[in-house]
């Protein structure tokens, strides 16, 4: 059964990526070097169930393409900035055509071939985590370099996990994990080189944990159903490993079917959303709706608005007593306010129509500073700035970017009554698909409850007597318009920090 788990996890994994059409050529080697794992474990799974001689034959060839594989693989996952060039490639390639060879004479039924290739696969796997290693220590801090040492510390762990599998082989009674360790660590690398918005460890672990919750659950419900039906039962280690099995196989499979449904039932688009996500597209189809209702709302309210405050202000020229033009101030004022709240909505429930170019995030925070500190407000907060020089153009509108960070910065400002520091910052975040400007808004003020923390960018959620709670609602649908992400975090009492991350895309 273990070796049966490596099998399929290798040949799932290879499939999604082929399904998922993407044309990177890390993933197609991933891809590839996967199916020959899977070649290698399915026939050494089949030898005890067909003809053994064929399926020895098919275990040598797979084992001999994984050499080569791996080292075509390590090479773009370098960015082919290591010793591994296209002249390894083609040796490895040549030893295994080589071993192909042998295959059709009397050395293949010496029993050490079989050790001799195995240990030819693990040397150059070998070669290739030095070459890995090397590359990430003359890499800069970045999110790749910290993707890619998640991966150069779990590859001598699942080494020293596979290890253990040496009792079993001394008569000890101890299951075999190595091909359930090996899955993991394959799964773990597609997470890396297919999904690089996963750039924090906890990020890593939260989908690990998911992963070994739902092995843990779908275990539990086979044993409590076999239970009734069986006196029978598996072993628990290999009822696990189907379970693993069928969980990272679900995603593959779904994907297939949606493809082939779509090719059958062309009409029947909502075939394969699940009864939560119909949540979601009813949550896209009201904001659709509010977009198109918004500016009908807005006249209707604007205009009897707009005759209250001029009747108000041409009572207030005729006002005989000062309470009477204090009272009509009053109206004025709250018009106003009320004024600025359709505006605000309006804001948020339109589609946004900016002029998007390519601009220069740096030139822009030093406007939107220079802006800030002309504010009365910001007298007593000192405003620093940490740019990193030489980031490349976003595209992004100019106008909206300035009132994203001008938002954010009045609320910082608001948190922070008796004085304190706003920071500024910017950096170059390289990934596999590309790189990203970060923009980072870090205050000293009164910080976020977790309470509220969590609502923040929800319409209409404020903790201010007088707020309408749209401003960071507004920050949050600017940025991903632009393709980007916006997350905070909050310490009470320390003061908050607002991430934003932008794609850089643009060409000055």
């Amino acid at each position: 059964m273990d070796t049966f788990t490596l099998a399929a996890t290798s040949f799932t994994i290879a499939l999604s990526l082929f399904i998922m059409g993407k044309k990177d050529k890390l993933q197609v080697s991933f891809s590839v070097f996967c199916l020959a794992i899977s070649i290698a474990q399915a026939a050494l799974f089949f030898q005890g169930l067909f003809a053994p001689r064929f399926w020895i034959y098919v275990e040598y060839i797979g084992i001999l393409a994984i050499a080569p594989l791996a080292v075509w693989f390590f090479r773009h996952l370098t960015h082919n900035n290591s010793y591994l060039s296209q002249g390894s490639v083609a040796l490895t390639s040549l030893i295994s055509l080589t071993g192909v060879g042998m295959q059709f004479t009397p050395l293949t039924a010496r029993p050490y071939f079989r050790y001799a290739l195995i240990a030819y696969a693990c040397i150059v796997l070998v070669i290739c985590y030095i070459a890995l290693f090397h590359h990430v220590n003359k890499l800069t801090p970045s999110t790749e370099k910290r993707r890619l040492r998640y991966l150069l510390i779990t590859c001598p762990t699942a080494a020293f996990i596979c290890s253990a599998d040496i009792f079993g082989y001394l008569g000890y009674n101890f299951p075999p994990i190595a091909g359930l360790v090996l899955s993991a660590l394959l799964y773990l690398t597609l997470l890396i080189i297919a999904y690089p918005q996963l750039s924090e460890l906890h990020d890593f672990f939260a989908r690990a944990l998911v992963i070994f919750i739902s092995t843990i659950i779908g275990a539990f419900i086979f044993y409590f159903v076999a239970f009734f039906f069986s006196s029978n039962l598996p072993s628990f280690t290999s009822v696990v490993m189907a379970s693993f099995l069928i969980v990272i196989s679900v995603t593959p499979v779904k994907m297939i079917l949606k493809k082939f449904f779509s090719f059958l039932y062309p009409d029947s688009k909502d075939v394969f959303t699940s009864l939560y996500e119909f949540d979601e597209k009813l949550e896209r189809e009201k904001a659709l709706l509010l977009s198109e209702m918004a500016p009908v709302f807005a006249h209707e309210i604007r205009n009897p608005l707009g005759s209250i405050k001029g009747a108000a202000q041409v009572l207030q020229s005729e006002a005989t007593t000062e309470e009477h033009r204090q009272l009509l101030n009053v109206i004025i004022e709250e018009v106003n306010r009320l004024n600025a709240v359709v505006s605000q909505f309006l804001d948020y429930a339109r589609p946004g129509s900016g002029k998007i170019r390519a601009q220069d995030i740096n030139a822009i925070i030093l406007r939107v500073i220079s802006i800030i500190a002309a504010n009365r407000l910001a007298g007593n907060i000192t405003i620093s700035r940490e740019l990193q020089d030489g980031l490349p153009p976003v595209n992004v509108d100019e106008q909206q970017m300035i009132q994203v960070m001008i938002n954010i910065s009045l609320n910082a400002i608001e948190a922070m009554p008796q004085g304190g520091s706003l920071t500024f910052r910017t950096s170059k975040i390289e990934t596999s698909e590309g790189v990203a400007i970060g923009i980072t808004i870090r205050d000293t003020g009164s910080g976020i409850s977790p309470d509220d923390l969590k609502n923040i960018f929800k319409p209409f959620y404020t903790t201010r007597e007088r707020g309408v709670g749209l401003g960071l609602a507004i920050c949050q649908r600017i940025i991903r318009e632009h393709g980007g992400s916006i997350r905070v975090k909050s310490i009470p009492g320390r003061g908050s920090v607002f991430f934003i991350r932008l794609t850089a895309n643009g060409k000055l």
